[in-house]
């Protein structure tokens, strides 16, 4: 690319932050107009769920983001070219689009990237108020009103915010992507944490109480689940999909030819191996092979785990919930191999890990919080 411009570029912060304010007012005043006669604590625990689903969107919108390869349509950060928006850039974006047509830069993916920068700012100021209720709840006596996870919730949108400006100004290095695709996770599972301890708090629900086989059995599906949704980011960041285009063969072979040591060497560039040379083929067969590998192991834990939950009548619906999130990840899945990556298909696919997360983390809060009812 020739951009002249620094990678950081902080001349548009301040609209970047007004603009990431407004956004963010809009589900705030439709929480507040919509519950006038509620109680902050009620207003709260709604804001909270909105804020949830908005960060689901994100993560899927993230996702298409870096799909369509638009994760650099922007290469500067805060901004775009120095400007709030690409309206702005549109002299420099058609620069870069008139010498690389189907380059990282054009006009539609410099609208994609800032979009998904509009939604994170928003994203942002929505746990920023969270946190902001959570502490003047507490100074004026509330003894409900915790503080710790709003807090750390807002630490860690931080950080993810830190791994966004990386993603760009790295040149969509793979392990920095998909510790940002992580992150995304981790902030839905906090959220849904969030939103299930003020469900339970509140006098209208009852918490369960799983006997601890099966409780440990859903936290390790969920660490199983953590470990296939790093390899599936590692196979998106090195654009690893169509290393094997058949199902259940891969090149027509149950053990193809793998290079496992360049696939998962972690600090590298993207499409670089450690000394700086190309990638060779047999390491992206490595990393789609390893992740298609886990695939049947993670899908045939939590499918059983599913069908024991579905024995406690008060998780009946969330097993459900469940089987069916295990279902559209096997069939999205299978279409990125088959029909070879189609955009929705592969959209799906990270929206449907990101299910599976807030699935299991609301099971397990839940499960935790219990004091008094025994179902299983």
């Amino acid at each position: 690319m020739h951009m002249t411009e620094s990678l950081y570029n902080l001349t548009p912060v301040l609209h970047l932050l007004i603009m990431g304010a407004l956004v963010a007012m809009v589900p705030l005043c439709w929480v507040w107009l919509r519950n006038p006669q509620a109680s902050t604590a009620r207003r709260v625990q709604a804001l909270t769920v909105i804020t949830l689903f908005i960060t689901f969107d994100l993560v899927l919108f993230g996702a298409f983001t870096r799909l369509t390869d638009s994760g650099l349509g922007c290469p500067d950060w805060p901004g775009c070219y120095g400007h709030a928006s690409p309206v702005g850039a549109q002299s420099a974006i058609a620069l870069e689009q008139s010498q690389m047509p189907d380059g990282p830069v054009t006009h539609t993916k410099a609208w994609i990237e800032m979009i998904h920068r509009y939604m994170a700012m928003a994203v942002g100021g929505l746990i920023l108020t969270l946190t902001a209720f959570a502490w003047v709840r507490r100074w004026r006596g509330d003894a409900t009103s915790g503080v710790l996870w709003p807090t750390f919730t807002l630490v860690w949108v931080c950080v993810q915010g830190a791994f966004g400006a990386l993603t760009v100004t790295m040149k969509l290095f793979p392990l920095i992507v998909t510790l940002h695709l992580i992150g995304g996770l981790v902030l839905l599972a906090l959220l849904t944490m969030q939103v299930q301890r003020q469900r339970l708090g509140s006098a209208r629900s009852q918490s369960i109480l799983l006997r601890p086989g099966l409780f440990g059995a859903t936290l390790l599906g969920l660490l199983l689940l953590t470990v296939q949704v790093l390899l599936g980011g590692w196979v998106s960041t090195n654009y690893a999909v169509l290393a094997c285009n058949t199902f259940p063969l891969c090149q027509n072979s149950w053990w193809p030819l793998m290079n496992f040591e360049q696939g998962f060497t972690l600090w590298r560039h993207l499409g670089l191996d450690a000394s700086g040379q190309p990638l060779v083929f047999e390491s992206l067969t490595a990393i789609h092979y390893v992740h298609r590998l886990a695939a049947y192991v993670v899908l045939v834990y939590l499918a059983g785990l599913a069908f024991s939950l579905r024995r406690v009548p008060a998780l009946k619906m969330a097993a459900h919930v469940l089987l069916s999130c295990l279902l559209l990840q096997l069939l999205t899945g299978l279409s990125n191999v088959v029909f070879d990556w189609p955009l929705a298909a592969a959209v799906l696919h990270t929206g449907g890990a990101a299910a599976l997360v807030v699935v299991l983390m609301w099971i397990l809060t839940g499960a935790r919080a219990s004091r008094s009812t025994v179902l299983n």
